[in-house]
């Protein structure tokens, strides 16, 4: 099974740095009175961070909530 995740991981890793590579054009993102121009895939890479921490932390305080029902 450790050769599957290990295969699996792999295969993500080179299909990410191909879409990386491919799409590294330059693109500007406005927001509100903030503009940045950056590489599309690095864009991408932070948007995708971004949402692993707010997913996270909402993950957290939701089993926080559970456990704070059920103790009560």
């Amino acid at each position: 099974m450790r050769w599957v995740n290990i295969a699996v991981i792999t295969i993500f890793v080179i299909a990410t740095l191909i879409f990386a590579v491919q799409n590294f054009q330059s693109v500007t993102v406005t927001f509100l009175n903030f503009r940045i121009t950056a590489p599309h895939a690095l864009l991408i890479a932070v948007i995708y961070l971004l949402g692993m921490v707010t997913g996270g932390s909402v993950w957290a305080l939701m089993r926080r909530a559970y456990k704070g029902v059920r103790s009560a």
